[in-house]
């Protein structure tokens, strides 16, 4: 049976969606903060003061990074809707901050991909879930072929001791278990998000080469500038360390820390374990590590999701036609 809710009721409960999700997200940057066992506020606060991080020039150009950073994402996502339909400039600010607001407090992001749908009517709302899969899917691309390589350099350059029996294994099994994937899928229909295997293929083939290729270049900026900022904080903190070198670490580090499966909210913990271990190769303080990871995920997820929580307590359902 189907019971239909008095309007008041459906607008009352809507409301209380929106404040659990910004109060679960800023509750979360409060704990990550206040209550980080890797990092201690005080010591925080204390590395901050002792580099002088409040100067005029640095905020400056550490918050231009990350605005930059952010307009590479907003652009990739109104290139990827535009395919389907057009969208400003602004309406895609406010989906993605939206959504990275939804997808702290979710495993994986998960949030991310309901609350972009839920900025359109019905009819597209597949179609949005699989776009924003693809965004995704470009950033990780590039993540993952830079990391490769940066890993590879990394165990060279430091003489790492590598157990390649056991990475061989480990890759035997991982193509054992997709080949096994595929060839079950080419016997069952299997549905994703609404969507067969076959169909999602075909709209993938659909968008095109050339906006494939915009959506890699979009995001092969993003990495670009925030891998950047990790440099720059470093060298700020008085870490002696070239361009080239500093990247064959930050590359590795980001690859590693991608395929650890975590809530958004603990990015803040993984890549700064992460990348405590990395540094230490190049004998980089851990306390100077822990406060980079720190600023980098305060700038580009914590304060960005505040901006998101001003629209998700300002969002409003699309009507049918829209």
């Amino acid at each position: 049976m189907h019971y239909n809710l008095p309007y008041k009721t459906k607008q009352f409960l809507f409301l209380l969606i929106k404040l659990s999700i910004v109060v679960g997200a800023f509750y979360f940057i409060y704990t990550k903060l206040f209550e980080n066992s890797r990092l201690d506020i005080e010591q925080f606060l204390s590395v901050l003061h002792i580099n002088n991080s409040f100067s005029l020039k640095t905020v400056t150009i550490l918050l231009t990074l990350s605005i930059c950073n952010w307009y590479f994402e907003i652009l990739k996502w109104k290139h990827l809707v535009g395919t389907l339909k057009n969208i400003s400039f602004k309406d895609a600010l406010e989906q993605s901050l939206c959504g990275l607001t939804a997808s702290l407090i979710t495993p994986n992001r998960i949030g991310e991909y309901g609350a972009k749908a839920i900025y359109f009517a019905k009819p597209y709302r597949k179609r949005i879930v699989l776009l924003n899969l693809i965004g995704n899917i470009s950033q990780m691309a590039i993540t993952t072929i830079l990391g490769i390589v940066g890993s590879i350099l990394f165990v060279n350059l430091y003489s790492i001791e590598v157990d390649y029996f056991k990475i061989t294994k480990i890759i035997f099994g991982f193509v054992l278990v997709r080949s096994l994937t595929a060839f079950g899928i080419s016997k069952v229909s299997l549905r994703v998000k609404g969507y067969s295997m076959r169909e999602i293929l075909i709209h993938v083939k659909a968008l095109g080469s050339l906006t494939h290729l915009k959506t890699l270049l979009f995001s092969l900026m993003r990495y670009a500038i925030f891998s950047f900022q990790f440099y720059y904080l470093l060298k700020f903190f008085g870490v002696d360390i070239s361009y080239f070198a500093a990247m064959i670490v930050i590359t590795s580090m980001y690859f590693l820390a991608s395929i650890i499966p975590s809530i958004s909210i603990f990015d803040v913990v993984v890549k700064g374990s992460v990348a405590v271990f990395l540094f230490s190769f190049i004998e980089v303080n851990e306390l100077i590590v822990l406060s980079i990871t720190t600023i980098m995920w305060l700038l580009n997820f914590a304060l960005p999701s505040l901006f998101g929580g001003y629209y998700v307590m300002n969002f409003k359902l699309p009507s049918a036609n829209e």
